[in-house]
C-alpha cells in the first residue's frame, strides 16, 4: 500500500456486522471532535456503511476546522459538517439534538504547561456536552491511561481494575469518565466509555514509530516494554458498534488488539524486514500500560487486521517513503507527562 487514497478506502470499508448494527440503530450520528486523527476516517467509515446498508440517516461532523481541507473533504464523502469551538457553551448549544453522539473531543499533547486547557477540553467540557445531549445516546473515548502500570504477566488490566491515573493528562481523562457517570446517572443516559490504546494508521502510531527508528538506524527506547495496539479501522467499528452497547449508569470497554507486545520483538521483526539490525537503549520493566480487551473482542469479535499485516503494512510504507504525521504517541512515556 503506497497511496492515500488506499488507505483511506481500507480505513473506511466497513463490515457486514457494521452495516448490520447500523440498520439496529435509531437516528442519525453526530461526531464530535471530527477534526482528530481519528474522527475523518470513523466519519466516513460511518457513511459508507450506512449508503450500503441503503440507511436512511445523517453523519454529522464537528470540529473547528481551522486549517486544512477537511471540511471540503468531509463534504465530498456526503458527511455534513458544523464548524464549531466546544468550549464556546452559545456555539455548543446551538448544534443540532442528534440521537447518537460520538464524542472524541479532547486534549493530550502540550499538556505539560497548559494543564488547565487539558482539564477545560476533557473534564468541564464532558459536563457541557452531557447535559446539552441528555436525551441521546453517548460513546464517549477515554484512554487506558486511566490505568496503572501492571505487571507484563498479568494480561493487562480489564475493565473491573481499579483506575490510579498518572499524570494530568490521565487524571483528566478520569475526571470526563467521572463527570460523564454523573450525569449518566442524573439524566438516565445511554453512554458507553471507550478506553482505547494505541489505534495504528499508517500514518502515525507505536508501529509506525518503532519501523522508522529501525528503518533510519535509530535506537529504541525499550522504557515501556510492552505495548497494545489495534488497527484504526477495528478501532473506529467497534466505536460505532457501541452505539448499541450503551447503558446507564455507562458501559465501560477497553478497546485494543488481543496481543500483548513486546516492543523489542516488534523492532526485531521490523529489522527482518528492512534487513537491518535493531538497535535499543534502556532496559524492559516487569511493568508497563496494558488493556485487556477480551470483552470488546466477545461483543464485537476479533480485530479484522493482524499485527503481521500491520507490520507489513507500516514496513513497506516506510520504505516506500510515505507521508507521516508528526505526532508522536510518546507511547515510552512512563511518568504520564504529555
Amino acid at each position: 500500500m503506497k497511496a492515500i487514497t488506499e488507505l483511506d478506502n481500507m480505513l473506511t470499508s466497513p463490515s457486514d456486522r457494521l452495516i448490520a448494527d447500523l440498520k439496529k440503530i435509531d437516528g442519525d450520528i453526530l461526531i464530535l471532535g471530527v477534526g482528530g486523527k481519528m474522527g475523518p476516517t470513523l466519519a466516513k467509515l460511518a457513511k459508507r456503511a450506512i449508503d450500503e446498508g441503503n440507511l436512511e440517516k445523517r453523519v454529522i461532523g464537528v470540529s473547528r476546522f481551522l486549517s486544512g481541507n477537511l471540511r471540503e473533504e468531509l463534504e465530498a464523502a456526503g458527511i455534513e459538517t458544523i464548524s464549531c469551538d466546544l468550549l464556546n457553551d452559545e456555539a455548543l448549544q446551538a448544534l443540532p439534538n442528534v440521537k447518537n453522539i460520538i464524542y472524541m473531543a479532547g486534549n493530550k499533547f502540550g499538556t505539560v504547561g497548559n494543564e488547565h486547557f487539558t482539564w477545560a477540553m476533557n473534564a468541564y467540557l464532558a459536563g457541557r456536552i452531557a447535559e446539552k445531549f441528555k436525551d441521546s445516546q453517548i460513546v464517549a473515548f477515554s484512554t487506558g491511561n486511566v490505568y496503572p502500570l501492571t505487571n507484563v504477566l498479568t494480561n493487562g488490566c480489564t475493565e473491573d481494575f481499579p483506575v490510579n491515573p498518572v499524570g494530568e493528562y490521565a487524571q483528566s481523562c478520569l475526571g470526563r469518565e467521572r463527570i460523564l457517570t454523573y450525569f449518566s446517572h442524573k439524566h438516565q443516559t445511554p453512554m458507553l466509555i471507550f478506553r482505547l490504546n494505541y489505534a495504528i494508521d499508517l500514518r502515525y502510531g507505536v508501529l509506525l514509530e518503532i519501523a522508522k527508528h529501525v528503518y533510519e538506524g535509530k535506537a529504541i527506547d525499550l522504557s515501556m516494554g510492552n505495548v497494545n495496539v489495534i488497527w484504526q479501522g477495528d478501532a473506529n467499528e467497534y466505536a460505532l458498534r457501541s452505539l448499541r452497547h450503551v447503558d446507564y449508569p455507562p458501559t465501560i470497554l477497553n478497546i485494543t488488539g488481543p496481543e500483548t507486545l513486546s516492543v523489542r520483538w516488534v523492532a526485531k521483526e521490523f529489522g527482518k524486514r528492512f534487513g537491518k539490525e535493531a538497535l535499543y537503549v534502556n532496559e524492559e520493566s516487569d511493568k508497563a500500560l496494558l488493556n485487556n480487551a477480551s470483552q470488546a473482542h466477545k461483543l464485537f469479535g476479533y480485530p479484522r487486521v493482524s499485527v503481521q499485516e500491520m507490520m507489513d503494512m507500516v514496513a513497506d510504507w516506510v520504505a516506500n517513503g510515505g507521508e507521516m504525521h508528526n505526532k508522536p504517541t510518546h507511547f515510552q512515556e512512563r511518568e504520564g507527562a504529555f
